[in-house]
């Protein structure tokens, strides 16, 4: 009882937002609609179980004229019935793409916002695969959600329906026990409760196994998915090592996982087929079982004993409701774990950013960018540097170098604001703008234009000023490709890339710009001339660089540089 109602307690948290949010009388309508076409549905089963009686009676008397009207009617309830079953289906699909719209953008806003995404890679894999989640789960939630909540429905009308009839057909079952005699009345409803609860209770113990199965598949298919999109995004440097056979040996591996996993959900699904596939026939013939004796007896005709037949099959179909749908909600109840444990991991990433010990303050000694008493630290606690009292002002150009795996590209996620380790004071000037670019640019799929001017608006930029910086950067071989389509990063070299990214740079004009080994793919002359062009296009803005080649001095003021410490965090040496 308390796993079901944790259960409850978790699809309601994750639906009801949608139903009162602002698409909720959308929602709200779409649902009232198909909750009343079930009420349809379940009402014409009721008018065609009564039709039963008539129809077979028709029969057995030889009435020919009662036959031909029950056939007219049954053509009126018939064409009824598809009306309902189309309208059904089609404004579930309705409502289905309209939540599930609603709770992607809600899901994506979540996940994107506050660098959450990039938070949580860092703490690992707290959350597997949030592409999957996003992608597949939502859609497969929302649509078990509505068949289940539709399915349990339909299953209570017409348990309340047919119970009713069923109750007044049956009539008493009497007999003798110790001399007396006792009378159960309404006894078909009961034996129709009795066969369901022990199927039900032997489905469960026989299935519940599949649950976990469900769970793990979906996070194998997804990590096997992620391997191949892998190796699709970094091909050229695979072939260049010939590393192909690693990388096959490598997927299958992870393949071997799904393989694995999914042995164990064929036989979880074998035994419980073996069993609901030999409940299911003995469900076609034990409503004839329990009746027969009162048609042999001639107590009831063959039409009485049809629509008994009938009645009984639909208060056993409900009551084996949870028989029926037992791989669906073991589906489902997986796909709500996954759901909640990424909202819970997205809400404790961001929990953790609203309590973050940097403080983004404001500069008030006219410069452009200040460090006080911040302590950079790793995610498992232990601090990798210690800076304080660093000044960086308008139109200066700082290096900042020291050996490999000393924290310097790490200062500078603290510095942009999206390493969430450590604590301290990172000051900018009032107003001023900050840009990072890393040594591996992002260029988005889609137009040139688009990724150029990512991710400023391209209402901000005219074709004109786009085509000039392309020159300017060297890449004037691409300034007439402005509306074209590509995979860019496939299109582009390393250097190219990060000329593009520099272009970036001298549109957006930045207060200030962190540059992470932003030109380590081009040679020292193509360097000079861009550091070269920075510092003419962009004369008033604060530069701080990381990189190790002893030319990129001549193009900076001064130096810092990071220096190990016999016992702490690295410390910054004095300016140079």
């Amino acid at each position: 009882m308390h796993a079901i109602k944790t259960l409850l307690a978790d699809v309601w948290r994750l639906s009801i937002p949608y139903f009162r949010g602002e698409d909720r009388w959308a929602g709200r309508i779409l649902l009232a609609a198909v909750v009343a076409l079930e009420f349809a549905w379940v009402g014409a089963t009721v008018l065609l179980n009564k039709w039963n009686n008539t129809f077979y009676n028709a029969i057995q008397e030889k009435d020919f004229p009662a036959f031909k009207y029950q056939l007219a009617l049954f053509c009126a309830y018939a064409t009824g019935a598809i009306i309902v079953a189309v309208y059904q289906i089609y404004l579930r699909q309705w409502l289905e793409i309209r939540w599930r719209t609603w709770m992607t953008d809600k899901y994506l806003t979540a996940w994107l916002e506050g660098d959450t995404h990039y938070r949580l890679r860092l703490k690992g894999d707290v959350a597997d695969n949030p592409d999957q989640r996003i992608a597949e789960d939502i859609r497969s939630y929302i649509a078990q959600t509505i068949s289940i909540f539709i399915g349990l429905l339909n299953a209570v009308m017409t348990l309340t329906s047919f119970a009713v009839i069923l109750w007044g057909l049956s009539g008493d079952f009497r007999f003798t026990l110790g001399g007396s005699e006792f009378a159960i009345p309404g006894y078909l409803v009961w034996a129709a409760f009795a066969y369901a609860a022990v199927g039900t209770w032997l489905t469960h113990l026989i299935g519940r196994v599949l649950i976990k199965l469900n769970y793990d598949q979906q996070r194998f298919e997804a990590d096997y998915r992620v391997d191949l999109v892998r190796v699709r995004e970094n091909g050229e440097e695979i072939a260049l090592m010939d590393g192909e056979a690693i990388e096959k040996a490598r997927l299958l591996d992870r393949f071997s996982s799904v393989v694995h996993n999914y042995w164990g959900i064929m036989i979880a699904q074998k035994r419980l087929t073996w069993f609901t596939s030999g409940y299911g026939q003995l469900s076609n013939i034990f409503p004839f079982i329990v009746v027969a004796p009162a048609y042999f007896s001639g107590a009831i005709q063959l039409g009485q004993l049809m629509q008994t037949s009938s009645a009984f099959d639909r208060v056993q179909g409900s009551f084996s409701f949870f028989i029926n749908a037992y791989q669906t909600l073991a589906e489902w109840k997986s796909v709500v774990d996954r759901l909640v444990g990424f909202e819970r991991a997205v809400m404790g990433t961001q929990a953790e950013a609203l309590t973050s010990a940097y403080h983004l303050g404001q500069t008030s000694d006219g410069s452009a960018l200040g460090l006080d008493a911040t302590e950079v630290r790793l995610p498992d606690g232990r601090a990798l540097l210690s800076v304080d009292g660093v000044r960086i002002r308008p139109g200066e150009a700082v290096l900042l170098t020291g050996r490999s795996g000393s924290g310097k590209s790490t200062l500078m996620r603290a510095i942009s604001g999206i390493w969430p380790y450590g604590h301290g004071e990172v000051s900018l000037a009032p107003g001023a703008r900050l840009l990072t670019l890393p040594q591996k640019p992002y260029l988005p799929i889609g137009s040139l234009r688009g990724a150029l001017a990512y991710p400023e608006p391209l209402a901000g930029f005219t074709d004109e000023e786009m085509r000039q910086t392309l020159e300017d950067v060297g890449l004037g071989a691409f300034a007439g490709r402005l509306d074209e389509h590509a995979l860019w990063p496939s299109v582009m070299s390393g250097g190219e890339r990060q000329r593009f990214a520099l272009a970036r740079a001298l549109l957006v004009k930045p207060d200030v710009l962190l540059l992470d080994e932003a030109t380590s793919a081009l040679d020292e002359p193509a360097e000079a001339a861009l550091y070269r062009l920075l510092r003419e296009r962009l004369p008033q803005a604060a530069i701080l660089s990381i990189g190790h080649r002893a030319s990129l001095a001549a193009f900076h003021d001064r130096q810092l540089r990071l220096e190990p410490a016999e016992e702490g965090p690295a410390q910054l040496a004095p300016a140079l």
